[in-house]
């Protein structure tokens, strides 16, 4: 006892006496007095002994002797030295900038927004509700596109793709087609063939310097963005030569107990007969290749990703160049039983079990290049293509019958910016900025496949009821922008230490989309057997491939409302007037936005004019106010009017006659307005962290829904006005940093109601169903309630540790509005859990593992309770509802290997 006695108190007495010896201090920039993460102190003479900051930019080092001297570095400051003196134990070591000096050009050695540290700073300083995700921490973080990438901010939930990954953002409740997308400020054109939003899991995250949501528009941005706006920032040529180069490999655990299903799509033939020969073309069986309908099962290679850039300046470094590719290719997977009750309600419940299989390639590059003629005068020039093709098989089973979709898809989007800044008058009073933007979208989806199998008892495969065997669709569209822009900006210094600035400007677009339709439907149909049965052909006895299987054409459509053009030209101006003095700084702004969109039928509905179109002009005021609390808090106040335009299918008065309801297009549709008011306090109590809380209400008038609305003698299932709408709600948001902990977390409460016109099923005194008319109150489409996300970081700057543990939550929503009374499709709560982890070593080399799912939660989408499905016997319920589907996706992880140069 008496040993160990003396074994602990030598040991508090040496813990003792290193503790004494112990420095703690913090490394800040200098200039703006932001913490500089990962910077390395060592003691000059002894390399060994030495640290790193941490994420909140705080070091400890353990000195040996007094007076000694600290030498600190980081990438893009001058190394300073520090002597340390006897006595000194909590110090700030402040580093300067190393700035590049090209004669007249100063080019500063850190983009704004790339770290944590400068995102925080641009959403202090923004005149509007902005929220800022950097570069360091898309890189750090376990997703791979920006479409996962924007779930992780405050207010933003996704609505998915059939495979099960984010596409489209959803922005305070407000559906996609509230929002709008921009790259690098420009908006770009959709690839999409009916409406105008930007599918989001086509960029790669790794291209971006910075990720921007904007919450509240002001008048220089264009109007249409009641839910706001995402601009992403691409990659920015560096002050000093940049070689970053990553390669990693992963694997869908969903595939260590299914089959990844194929087809060949380089056999896909991209034109139709009737494409390649004219409408008036006779096609017939033998113009349809088989070969992409040969379907193959096998264990799939594991996904593989890669990534590289560079980035230097040349000619006295005043062209600045940044070049990035980005490429994956991944493979995933899928399994959604569907559920349904049999039409006479005899308390059987029938499923069908959907397997998904389908492989993304996904491609990004993009050159950037600046050129500072002088001081006072640059162009960039910015050259972006992105590209994803997705090849899916869905074979869907159930005890009656099997339908086999076999789909490829092919997307991009390409944009040549270019842009000017300049400075005209002494300390930077007038400023022109303009800009000139080409951009192109594309959409092909050749010859998608479907084909349709009765299931006999004994598992076999024949052709019944003269249905359709198969159906093989031939689609593409184009979407053309050419736009421009011009902002003149002029400050004038006040008395005292106040400010006004004056901003005026416009922009002008003009668009021009296609789409191409053609559907073709077959019968299985054998020439060799009898007549009474040549639609019968049994697996396994006749084929043993869809490939195999005999076909006649049975019909072709080629005059489908989707073959269209469409153009719109928009045209706007604004004036903008900042006031700045102390603690105060007021905005306001009025924008005129100027629609002219038409459209042009190639094949006119009966009774319809081929030619069509809308013209109206909007007037949009925005104010803002920002009241500087203290030195590290503003409280903010906004309020601006935004619209939201139909898309461009959504006018053109097509009909299409569908087996349970008709559908039509509605050329009278009312573009949406809204006025949109904003409450913050934001808090950065360290320049990377921060605290937010937020109050937003938007009162909606005329949004567009889709609902049943009688047009003549009949019923159409329509986009309409059928009301107005509001939506209110909150938004929490907390970052703090500790030296080697660090989190993030935000919640966002929402709460939304709009009415529509839907078909009520009653009972009358006979005990006949009848339909009639009833107004339903709802919250809007894909708005969640409750919205939760937080991440715990990790890091270890010593030994070049990094890691992240994320979880977010969302809650229920809408997912597909029906058209009958209270019986909307609801998609359940779901947490998703993901994990990422980085380790560095000095040679540049660096090791990360990334983890999507690990809870491998399944989406439940179901109907709620109503008097529909109140007396349904024997089925599966959820919430007293009835399960309409669940989806699993299995988890994934991802290893690889990144150099920094």
């Amino acid at each position: 006892m008496r040993r160990i006695f003396t074994f602990l108190a030598a040991l508090l007495l040496i813990v003792g006496a290193a503790n004494a010896k112990n420095v703690k201090g913090k490394i800040k920039d200098s200039r703006s007095g932001e913490e500089i993460i990962g910077a390395t102190i060592i003691v000059k003479g002894i390399p060994s002994k030495g640290t790193a900051s941490g994420l909140d930019g705080s070091f400890t080092l353990s000195a040996d002797t007094y007076p000694c001297t600290l030498i600190c570095t980081y990438v893009g400051y001058k190394s300073k030295e520090y002597t340390l003196k006897k006595g000194d134990s909590d110090i700030t070591i402040t580093m300067d900038a190393d700035n590049l000096l090209l004669g007249e050009v100063t080019i500063m050695a850190h983009n704004p927004g790339r770290t944590e540290v400068g995102a925080r700073g641009i959403e202090k300083q923004a005149i509007n509700v902005v929220n800022v995700m950097s570069a360091k921490a898309i890189e750090l973080s376990p997703d791979l596109t920006v479409a996962n990438v924007i779930q992780r901010m405050s207010g933003v939930t996704m609505e998915r793709s059939s495979s099960g990954e984010g596409q489209y953002a959803i922005l305070r409740g407000m559906d996609k087609r509230y929002n709008y997308t921009l790259v690098n400020g420009m908006k770009i054109p959709s690839p999409d063939s009916k409406n105008r939003f930007v599918p989001l899991d086509i960029f790669p995250s790794e291209l971006l310097d910075r990720l921007e949501v904007t919450k509240s528009l002001t008048a220089n941005l264009e109007g249409d963005g009641i839910g706001g706006a995402v601009n992403m920032v691409m990659k920015d040529a560096p002050t000093e030569r940049q070689l970053t180069a990553n390669l990693s490999t992963g694997y869908s655990f969903h595939f260590l107990d299914h089959d990844f299903q194929s087809f060949s799509s380089g056999d896909i033939v991209r034109k139709s007969p009737n494409e390649q020969f004219g409408d008036a073309y006779p096609a017939d069986i033998t113009d349809f290749t088989t070969k992409n309908l040969r379907v193959k099962s096998s264990k799939p290679l594991p996904d593989l990703s890669a990534g590289f850039s560079y980035g230097d300046r040349f000619f006295r470094e005043h062209l600045g160049v940044m070049a990035a590719v980005s490429f994956s290719n991944r493979k995933k997977g899928k399994l959604s039983d569907m559920y349904a009750s049999t039409a006479d309600n005899d308390g059987v419940q029938r499923i069908t079990n959907r397997y998904f299989s389908e492989q993304q390639s996904r491609l990004g590059a993009h050159l950037k290049l600046d050129y500072y003629i002088d001081q006072r005068n640059k162009l960039t020039w910015y050259n972006g293509y992105m590209d994803f093709r997705n090849s899916q098989v869905r074979d869907a089973i159930s005890t009656q019958d099997e339908i086999i979709r076999l789909r490829w898809q092919h997307q991009s989007i390409l944009n040549s910016m270019l842009r000017g800044e300049h400075k005209l008058l002494p300390d930077d009073a007038f400023r022109i900025d303009w800009g000139a933007n080409i951009a192109s979208a594309r959409n092909e989806a050749p010859d998608n496949a479907q084909i349709q199998l009765k299931n006999s008892p004994t598992g076999t495969a024949q052709w019944v009821d003269n249905r359709v065997g198969a159906i093989r669709r031939w689609e593409h569209n184009t979407d053309d922008d050419l736009s421009g822009y011009l902002d003149l900006n002029y400050r004038l210094k006040l008395a005292g230490d106040g400010t006004l600035d004056f901003t005026a400007g416009g922009m002008y677009r003009d668009k021009k989309r296609s789409s191409f339709y053609h559907e073709y439907t077959f019968q299985p149909y054998d020439a060799s057997k009898p007549s009474v049965n040549s639609y019968d052909q049994y697996r396994g006895e006749d084929w043993n491939n869809y490939d195999e299987i005999s076909f006649r054409l049975s019909n072709l459509s080629l005059s489908d409302p989707m073959n269209y053009d469409a153009t719109e030209k928009i045209g706007a101006g604004y004036g903008q007037v900042r006031f700045s003095r102390g603690r105060w700084q007021l905005v306001g702004g009025l924008r005129a936005e100027h629609t002219d969109q038409g459209y042009t039928l190639l094949y006119p509905t009966a009774g319809a004019a081929n030619e069509g179109g809308q013209q109206y002009t909007d007037l949009l005021p925005d104010a803002h106010i920002r009241f500087n609390v203290h030195k590290d808090a503003n409280l903010r106040l906004s309020y601006y009017r935004a619209i939201n335009r139909p898309s461009f299918f959504e006018i053109v008065p097509y009909h299409i006659i569908n087996e349970d309801y008709n559908e039509c297009g509605n050329p009278e549709l009312e573009h949406t307005t809204a006025d949109n008011f904003d409450l913050r306090y934001e808090f950065f109590p360290k320049p990377s962290e921060q605290v937010m809380a937020c109050v937003f209400y938007k009162k909606i008038k005329n949004p567009i829904e889709y609902g049943m609305q009688p047009v003549g003698q009949e019923t159409f299932y329509t986009p309409g006005n059928y009301g107005d709408a509001t939506n209110w709600g909150i938004e929490l948001d907390v970052m703090k940093y500790f030296r080697w902990f660090g989190i993030k977390a935000n919640y966002t409460y929402t709460h939304s109601a709009i009415t529509t016109t839907k078909l009520r099923e009653l009972v009358d005194d006979n005990g006949s169903i009848y339909t009639d008319h009833a107004d339903q109150t709802r919250p809007l489409f894909g708005q969640a309630a409750h919205v939760f996300n937080c991440s715990l970081l990790f890091k270890d700057a010593k030994r070049g540790w990094d890691g992240q543990i994320a979880l977010s939550r969302t809650g229920k929503r809408i997912a597909v509005i029906d058209r009958f009374y209270e019986n909307d499709r609801w998609d359940a709560g779901i947490t998703q859990l993901d994990v990422s982890a980085e380790k560095r070593f000095k040679c540049g080399i660096s090791i990360f593992l990334k983890g999507q799912n690990l809870l491998n939660t399944p989406l439940l989408r179901y109907y709620h309770a109503n008097d529909r499905n109140a007396d349904t016997k024997n089925v599966r319920r959820h919430s007293g509802g009835i399960v309409e589907r669940e989806e699993k996706t299995g988890q994934s992880v991802l290893l690889g290997v990144r150099y920094k140069l």
